[in-house]
């Protein structure tokens, strides 16, 4: 973050100073986590359900802390942020355990410091990246084509929400050339919020699927929101849209940027041409542009990737990159947040596939096909260890059927549905086709481990994917650490 005095952050955020003179100098992160509190930084004293930031103030600044960004006065030197009206508390800022709108307050005044900061970075170039699906890989694309381009700043994960975003922004300073953000919504307005903050020149909308349908109701309320980011985009901005999705083709008419499409249509801006797979579901293509074509070999799993280095690659050459710059910097890229298509092996010889950071339908589709790949024309065995996917409201049980069915038309081998919750995708598989035992039921992580580790022989594929919540990650984990195969 740049150097800010206390006095600064006050102005910044309408706040008032509390035991502090207002001349100390805020010269690290900001962090609302007291443990990684680093010395000359802010703390942010949000409340949460279990703990309240407020509680661990005095703590942050003994620890090197030079204050406090807080919803009301503490033991320490701090920057009080104003209160919010209940009637302003709904939407994004609504948290769970905030009765007296402490947390919205706070988060309030910590996007508000993000824009200030924002706005006294005239080198800084923001891009945004929204989607139902594959948002946090193509920010990890999107950064890694352009930190070459100068320093890049982006988010650990999936920071994309109303604290995520704003603690993101504010680890740019003055030598941030590029700050690429990742922007979630739960309902209509909050993308818009989020553009708020920090305003992005480039905007990036991959896909309108069924993610959160069961908080937005339909995928054309989805679509609203997700077009809320190109809806923000200056005149002399940049919008990348994904072609191939006819509900993200039409944001072109709520833009007033410059729209660049990308996808496999032979419209497409950028797009790819001759897509093909190995035996690992690694795919190339040939990117095509106006300037010209270059080969492409994606060192990631799945061909659902093609699409994120698309947008990726548009991004990179609307900053400056060559076409040939761009397709060698995705043939060298590496994936980096945790638990999305992270392919280890066992000690026994089985490929795991842990996927089971999030799940909605279209990326569980995604995966499978993937596992599919990795071992068709193979003796390997698939095997799909796959749970709840949340947030799907009324379609909850009918998007799980067709998972449950699509697991069978792609032959895998094995499907092992965790919990009472995902009943529906066993149910599916064993009415779908010929299926036996093929599928199976059972309660919890627990029982999946003890059902892979008597089952499973070593060249077998097993892929975890679930909605985070579902804590599929512990199965991948479990084989990993050395679990006995058959």
């Amino acid at each position: 973050m740049i150097r800010l005095s206390l006095a600064d952050i006050a102005r910044a955020v309408g706040g008032g100073l509390h035991r502090a003179e207002g001349s100390e100098i805020v010269s690290a992160g900001v962090e609302f986590d007291s443990r990684k509190i680093e010395t000359g930084g802010l703390f942010v004293a949000v409340p949460g359900e279990r703990v309240d930031g407020h509680d661990f103030a005095a703590q942050a600044v003994a620890d090197g802390a030079v204050g406090v960004l807080a919803a009301r006065e503490v033991d320490a030197p701090a920057v009080v942020v104003p209160p919010i009206p209940a009637a302003d508390r709904s939407g994004a800022l609504a948290l769970a355990g905030d009765a007296d709108g402490s947390g919205a307050a706070v988060l309030t005044g910590l996007a508000k410091l993000a824009r200030y900061v924002v706005d006294r970075l005239p080198q800084l170039t923001v891009v945004g990246v929204t989607g139902s699906s594959g948002k946090t890989s193509t920010k990890d694309l999107i950064a890694q084509l352009l930190e070459p381009m100068g320093p890049t700043v982006a988010p650990p994960g999936s920071f994309n929400n109303e604290l995520g975003h704003p603690w993101t922004v504010l680890r740019a300073d003055e030598r941030t050339k590029h700050l690429v953000l990742e922007l979630s919504a739960r309902g209509v307005g909050h993308i818009a919020n989020l553009c708020q903050v920090a305003p992005p020149r480039i905007g990036v909308v991959l896909n309108v699927g069924h993610a959160h349908l069961g908080e937005f109701g339909s995928q054309e309320a989805v679509a609203q929101a997700k077009g809320e980011l190109p809806e923000s985009l200056p005149a002399d901005g940049v919008a990348v849209l994904n072609g191939d999705d006819p509900l993200v083709a039409a944001m072109a008419e709520r833009t007033r940027a410059r729209v660049v499409l990308v996808g496999e249509r032979p419209d497409a801006h950028v797009r790819a041409e001759d897509i093909d797979v190995d035996e690992q579901a690694r795919p190339t293509f040939r990117l095509v542009t106006a300037e010209g074509s270059a080969r492409v070999t994606l060192p990631l799993f799945g061909e659902h990737h093609v699409g994120n280095a698309l947008a990726a690659a548009a991004v990179a050459l609307e900053l400056g990159a060559t076409l040939e710059e761009v397709a060698e910097r995705l043939s060298s890229v590496r994936r980096v947040s945790a638990r999305r298509m992270e392919v280890s092996e066992t000690p026994d010889g089985v490929t795991v596939v842990n996927d089971a950071y999030n799940a909605n339908p279209e990326s569980v589709r995604a995966a499978l096909k993937t596992l599919a790949a990795m071992t068709r024309g193979r003796p390997a065995r698939a095997w799909a260890v796959l749970g709840h996917m949340g947030e799907l409201g009324e379609a909850e049980t009918e998007a799980h059927d067709e998972i449950g069915r699509l697991a069978v038309r792609l032959n895998i081998d094995r499907l092992v549905v965790v919990g009472e919750q995902a009943q529906a995708m066993h149910q599916a598989a064993s009415l779908e086709g010929s299926w036996g035992e093929e599928s199976v039921l059972v309660p919890d992580v627990d029982a999946a481990v003890a059902l892979l580790r008597a089952e499973l022989r070593p060249g077998d594929v097993v892929l975890t994917k679930a909605s985070n919540a579902a804590g599929l990650w512990r199965v991948a984990d479990a084989l990993l650490a050395g679990g006995r195969t058959a």
